[in-house]
Protein backbone atom coordinates (compact mmCIF):
# COMPACT_ATOMS: atom_id res chain seq x y z
CA UNK A 1 0.00 0.00 0.00
CA UNK A 2 1.33 3.39 -0.70
CA UNK A 3 0.11 6.96 -0.38
CA UNK A 4 -0.67 8.83 -3.70
CA UNK A 5 -1.85 12.00 -4.11
CA UNK A 6 -1.69 13.38 -0.36
CA UNK A 7 -0.40 11.33 3.04
CA UNK A 8 -3.93 11.28 4.18
CA UNK A 9 -4.89 9.08 1.02
CA UNK A 10 -4.22 5.04 0.94
CA UNK A 11 -4.96 2.95 -2.44
CA UNK A 12 -3.57 -0.16 -3.58
CA UNK A 13 -1.91 0.70 -6.56
CA UNK A 14 -2.52 -3.17 -8.22
CA UNK A 15 -5.76 -1.86 -8.46
CA UNK A 16 -5.77 1.75 -10.15
CA UNK A 17 -7.20 2.51 -13.29
CA UNK A 18 -8.58 -0.90 -13.32
CA UNK A 19 -12.52 -2.28 -13.79
CA UNK A 20 -14.53 -4.91 -12.82
CA UNK A 21 -11.93 -5.23 -9.62
CA UNK A 22 -14.41 -6.37 -6.95
CA UNK A 23 -17.23 -9.71 -7.28
CA UNK A 24 -19.44 -7.92 -5.68
CA UNK A 25 -19.73 -5.82 -2.41
CA UNK A 26 -19.44 -8.40 0.23
CA UNK A 27 -15.32 -9.11 -1.53
CA UNK A 28 -15.20 -4.78 -1.69
CA UNK A 29 -15.65 -4.92 2.00
CA UNK A 30 -13.32 -7.39 2.68
CA UNK A 31 -10.48 -5.38 0.72
CA UNK A 32 -11.54 -2.26 2.88
CA UNK A 33 -11.53 -4.64 5.79
CA UNK A 34 -7.32 -5.39 5.35
CA UNK A 35 -6.73 -1.89 4.37
CA UNK A 36 -8.11 -0.56 7.83
CA UNK A 37 -6.64 -3.87 9.81
CA UNK A 38 -4.31 -1.09 11.79
CA UNK A 39 -7.17 0.85 12.75
CA UNK A 40 -6.88 -0.02 16.70
CA UNK A 41 -9.03 2.34 17.95
CA UNK A 42 -11.84 0.66 20.50
CA UNK A 43 -14.08 3.89 20.48
CA UNK A 44 -14.19 4.01 16.40
CA UNK A 45 -17.73 3.40 14.95
CA UNK A 46 -18.87 2.53 11.25
CA UNK A 47 -21.24 4.40 9.69
CA UNK A 48 -22.39 3.16 5.90
CA UNK A 49 -24.37 5.25 3.51
CA UNK A 50 -27.28 2.98 2.27
CA UNK A 51 -28.33 1.46 0.49
CA UNK A 52 -24.36 0.13 -1.46
CA UNK A 53 -22.81 1.27 1.65
CA UNK A 54 -24.33 -0.97 4.17
CA UNK A 55 -22.73 -4.84 2.48
CA UNK A 56 -19.76 -3.07 2.21
CA UNK A 57 -19.40 -1.76 5.64
CA UNK A 58 -21.15 -5.49 7.02
CA UNK A 59 -18.15 -7.05 5.54
CA UNK A 60 -15.73 -5.03 7.52
CA UNK A 61 -17.89 -4.65 10.57
CA UNK A 62 -17.05 -8.59 10.85
CA UNK A 63 -13.55 -8.77 10.54
CA UNK A 64 -12.56 -5.93 12.65
CA UNK A 65 -15.87 -6.45 15.57
CA UNK A 66 -16.34 -2.40 15.03
CA UNK A 67 -19.89 -1.42 15.70
CA UNK A 68 -22.06 -0.86 12.61
CA UNK A 69 -24.82 1.74 11.98
CA UNK A 70 -26.34 4.10 9.66
CA UNK A 71 -25.62 7.77 7.88
CA UNK A 72 -28.04 8.04 6.00
CA UNK A 73 -28.02 10.34 3.13
CA UNK A 74 -29.96 11.48 0.34
CA UNK A 75 -28.72 13.52 -2.93
CA UNK A 76 -31.27 15.88 -4.68
CA UNK A 77 -31.15 15.07 -8.63
CA UNK A 78 -32.90 16.75 -11.42
CA UNK A 79 -36.57 15.14 -12.78
CA UNK A 80 -34.80 14.24 -15.88
CA UNK A 81 -31.84 12.06 -15.08
CA UNK A 82 -31.83 10.79 -11.85
CA UNK A 83 -28.29 9.40 -11.80
CA UNK A 84 -26.54 13.13 -11.41
CA UNK A 85 -26.73 14.61 -8.31
CA UNK A 86 -26.38 18.05 -7.79
CA UNK A 87 -26.10 17.92 -4.05
CA UNK A 88 -27.17 16.09 -1.02
CA UNK A 89 -28.90 15.98 2.43
CA UNK A 90 -27.55 14.31 5.75
CA UNK A 91 -29.44 12.58 8.57
CA UNK A 92 -29.08 15.66 10.71
CA UNK A 93 -30.58 17.84 8.10
CA UNK A 94 -26.86 19.53 6.57
CA UNK A 95 -27.29 20.52 3.09
CA UNK A 96 -24.52 21.02 0.58
CA UNK A 97 -24.93 22.04 -3.21
CA UNK A 98 -22.67 21.50 -5.87
CA UNK A 99 -23.17 25.75 -7.09
CA UNK A 100 -20.87 25.04 -9.68
CA UNK A 101 -23.02 22.34 -11.28
CA UNK A 102 -26.37 24.92 -11.23
CA UNK A 103 -26.01 26.69 -14.35
CA UNK A 104 -24.77 24.18 -16.14
CA UNK A 105 -28.15 21.87 -14.86
CA UNK A 106 -30.11 25.26 -15.71
CA UNK A 107 -32.38 24.95 -12.31
CA UNK A 108 -34.23 27.72 -10.86
CA UNK A 109 -33.70 28.34 -7.46
CA UNK A 110 -37.48 27.33 -6.90
CA UNK A 111 -36.55 24.22 -8.21
CA UNK A 112 -32.99 23.52 -6.08
CA UNK A 113 -35.33 24.68 -3.40
CA UNK A 114 -37.92 22.10 -4.07
CA UNK A 115 -35.47 19.41 -4.43
CA UNK A 116 -34.23 20.30 -0.95
CA UNK A 117 -36.79 19.68 0.62
CA UNK A 118 -38.00 16.12 -1.63
CA UNK A 119 -34.45 15.14 0.02
CA UNK A 120 -34.94 16.04 3.27
CA UNK A 121 -38.51 14.23 3.06
CA UNK A 122 -36.42 11.24 1.81
CA UNK A 123 -33.95 10.94 4.60
CA UNK A 124 -36.48 11.68 7.41
CA UNK A 125 -38.59 8.63 6.12
CA UNK A 126 -35.53 6.11 5.34
CA UNK A 127 -34.51 7.32 8.71
CA UNK A 128 -38.07 6.24 10.48
CA UNK A 129 -38.01 2.61 7.98
CA UNK A 130 -34.42 1.96 7.98
CA UNK A 131 -33.21 2.66 11.64
CA UNK A 132 -36.94 1.42 12.80
CA UNK A 133 -36.69 3.77 16.00
CA UNK A 134 -32.69 3.07 17.10
CA UNK A 135 -32.07 6.00 18.48
CA UNK A 136 -28.43 7.52 16.53
CA UNK A 137 -25.38 6.54 18.12
CA UNK A 138 -23.47 9.31 20.43
CA UNK A 139 -20.23 10.29 18.07
CA UNK A 140 -18.90 12.66 20.43
CA UNK A 141 -15.09 12.51 20.45
CA UNK A 142 -15.36 9.03 18.63
CA UNK A 143 -13.55 7.82 15.55
CA UNK A 144 -15.74 7.64 12.71
CA UNK A 145 -15.33 5.40 9.56
CA UNK A 146 -18.24 6.18 6.88
CA UNK A 147 -18.54 3.82 4.47
CA UNK A 148 -19.96 3.94 0.78
CA UNK A 149 -19.72 1.51 -2.09
CA UNK A 150 -17.81 4.03 -4.20
CA UNK A 151 -17.18 7.68 -4.72
CA UNK A 152 -18.46 9.89 -8.22
CA UNK A 153 -18.63 13.01 -7.70
CA UNK A 154 -18.29 12.73 -3.86
CA UNK A 155 -21.13 15.14 -2.73
CA UNK A 156 -22.89 12.23 -0.87
CA UNK A 157 -20.01 11.51 1.53
CA UNK A 158 -19.35 15.27 1.68
CA UNK A 159 -22.44 16.21 3.06
CA UNK A 160 -22.08 12.71 5.62
CA UNK A 161 -18.62 14.15 6.65
CA UNK A 162 -19.87 17.37 6.99
CA UNK A 163 -22.79 15.31 9.34
CA UNK A 164 -21.01 13.49 11.70
CA UNK A 165 -18.29 16.62 12.41
CA UNK A 166 -21.63 18.65 13.61
CA UNK A 167 -22.16 15.79 15.97
CA UNK A 168 -18.99 15.73 17.43
CA UNK A 169 -17.00 13.45 15.84
CA UNK A 170 -12.96 13.23 16.76
CA UNK A 171 -11.60 12.04 13.85
CA UNK A 172 -13.34 11.12 10.34
CA UNK A 173 -12.41 8.24 8.09
CA UNK A 174 -13.79 7.58 4.85
CA UNK A 175 -13.71 4.17 3.65
CA UNK A 176 -15.03 3.12 0.03
CA UNK A 177 -13.66 0.76 -2.83
CA UNK A 178 -13.64 2.57 -5.66
CA UNK A 179 -13.72 6.46 -6.63
CA UNK A 180 -12.74 8.92 -8.91
CA UNK A 181 -9.54 10.53 -8.14
CA UNK A 182 -10.45 13.97 -8.40
CA UNK A 183 -13.49 13.56 -5.83
CA UNK A 184 -10.73 11.49 -4.25
CA UNK A 185 -8.48 14.27 -3.73
CA UNK A 186 -10.81 16.88 -3.21
CA UNK A 187 -12.73 14.97 -0.46
CA UNK A 188 -9.45 14.18 1.63
CA UNK A 189 -8.92 17.87 2.27
CA UNK A 190 -11.81 17.43 4.33
CA UNK A 191 -11.35 14.72 6.67
CA UNK A 192 -8.43 12.68 8.63
CA UNK A 193 -8.02 9.69 5.83
CA UNK A 194 -9.23 8.17 2.68
CA UNK A 195 -8.91 4.63 1.88
CA UNK A 196 -10.35 4.22 -1.63
CA UNK A 197 -8.72 0.79 -2.89
CA UNK A 198 -9.80 1.15 -6.78
CA UNK A 199 -8.56 4.76 -7.53
CA UNK A 200 -9.66 5.67 -11.66
CA UNK A 201 -8.81 8.33 -13.48
CA UNK A 202 -10.73 9.43 -17.03
CA UNK A 203 -13.96 11.53 -18.35
CA UNK A 204 -16.00 9.20 -17.52
CA UNK A 205 -16.15 7.21 -14.34
CA UNK A 206 -19.50 4.75 -12.89
CA UNK A 207 -19.15 3.35 -9.40
CA UNK A 208 -20.77 0.15 -10.96
CA UNK A 209 -17.60 0.02 -13.46
CA UNK A 210 -15.65 -1.96 -10.57
CA UNK A 211 -17.92 -4.62 -9.91
CA UNK A 212 -18.95 -7.83 -11.42
CA UNK A 213 -22.27 -8.25 -9.60
CA UNK A 214 -23.75 -4.98 -9.34
CA UNK A 215 -27.81 -5.09 -7.81
CA UNK A 216 -29.29 -2.74 -6.35
CA UNK A 217 -30.94 -3.30 -2.55
CA UNK A 218 -34.27 -2.94 -1.56
CA UNK A 219 -35.18 -1.10 1.54
CA UNK A 220 -35.91 -4.37 3.01
CA UNK A 221 -32.88 -5.37 2.53
CA UNK A 222 -31.28 -2.86 3.72
CA UNK A 223 -33.21 -2.93 7.07
CA UNK A 224 -32.74 -6.69 7.23
CA UNK A 225 -28.88 -6.15 7.13
CA UNK A 226 -28.62 -3.52 9.54
CA UNK A 227 -30.78 -5.23 11.59
CA UNK A 228 -28.79 -8.28 12.26
CA UNK A 229 -26.26 -6.07 13.54
CA UNK A 230 -28.19 -3.39 15.87
CA UNK A 231 -30.55 -5.82 17.19
CA UNK A 232 -34.52 -5.43 17.32
CA UNK A 233 -35.12 -1.71 18.10
CA UNK A 234 -36.81 -2.24 21.47
CA UNK A 235 -33.14 -3.88 22.61
CA UNK A 236 -31.46 -0.32 22.42
CA UNK A 237 -31.60 2.41 25.22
Amino acid sequence: MTEPYADNIFDLPRLRDRSRVFADRAQAGVTLAEMLADLKDPQAILLAIPAGGLPVAAEIARRSRLPLDLAVVSKMTPRWNTEVGYGAVAFDGTVRINEDLLPLMGLTDQEVQIGVAEARQKVRRRVRVLRGGRPMPDLTGRTVVLVDDGLASGFTMQVAAEAVRNAGAGRTIVAVPTGHRRSVVRLAREVHALYCANIRTGWSFAVADAYVAWLDLSEDEVAAIFASFAGPPEAQP
